[in-house]
């Protein structure tokens, strides 16, 4: 195995990781972000007003973005434990 290889995988890693967690820390971050507006504009500092919403946005974005972030780390892993026969030989 290369250098090169080796960095050829983590590169993709980091590729899925990146995607999965923007996906999951997007919708969160402005959901976040309309609620901090929501408390500075009414003046309420519940620390659960902030926690809540955040946690239903997380648990909608796995419920729905679920499928795809379960194939695309399944497609990496297949590719992986695909291409060691020819990292071997």
């Amino acid at each position: 195995m290369t250098p090169e290889t080796v960095i050829v995988f983590m590169q993709q890693a980091m590729q899925v990781t990146l995607l999965l967690l923007a996906a999951l820390l997007a919708p969160v971050l402005i959901v976040g972000l309309l609620v901090s507006v929501f408390q500075a504009a009414t003046q309420i500092n519940e620390m659960t007003l902030s926690f809540v919403p955040k946690l239903i946005a997380a648990a909608l974005v796995f419920v729905i973005g679920g499928p795809w972030m379960l194939q695309l780390m399944v497609n990496y892993t297949r590719n992986l434990i695909e291409s060691i026969p020819g990292l071997i030989g």
